[in-house]
């Protein structure tokens, strides 16, 4: 500021303090007083009723939708992991039930293919057995037969050889 305008400046103000002070001072309190502070209370009642209370309401709805939302959504989120803990554990008895019965038929099938193989161990002995028995039979009867023969072709060898002798 200028030196100038502050001269001005400075005894206005000090002409305005003193009509205030003549006119009952800084504030005057007259009848517009106690009408503003009515006009005030009213303001804040029909504000209150119009405004504050469902403006209160409303948020207090909302904060209550989001905390039950929020408690079963942690409600969900417990029972679905309680859910996949159960199912984990049942996976798991699932495994160990599968990993048995596939141990109990691996044992089954090697008893049953050392049974099989026995069997078929038993039956080729007694076939060859059998077999055996056969050839010594045939052979018992083809040993008969060619003594048989030799016996025949021996008598008819000596009837020739010594018939010319037997008979005269």
């Amino acid at each position: 500021m200028t030196f100038w305008t502050l001269h001005w400046t400075l005894p206005i103000a000090t002409e305005a303090v003193e009509a205030a002070e003549k006119s009952g001072g800084l504030f005057d309190i007259g009848a517009t007083l106690p009408l503003m502070v009515v006009q005030f209370l009213i303001l804040v009642a029909v504000l209150n009723v119009f405004f504050f209370k469902p403006l209160t309401k409303a948020i207090d709805d909302r904060n209550d939708y989001v905390r039950n939302n929020i408690s079963d959504a942690k409600e969900r989120l417990e029972k679905a992991t309680a859910l996949a803990q159960q199912y984990e554990q049942e996976l798991a008895t699932a495994r160990k039930s599968a990993q048995a019965m596939v141990l109990a038929a691996t044992d089954e099938a090697a008893k049953n293919r050392a049974a099989q193989i026995a069997r078929a161990m038993e039956e080729g002995q007694a076939q060859l057995a059998s077999a055996k028995a056969e050839v010594e039979a045939q052979k018992q009867a083809a040993e008969a037969s060619l003594n048989a023969q030799v016996e025949a072709l021996s008598r008819q060898i000596l009837e020739k050889i010594l018939g010319d002798l037997v008979h005269s």
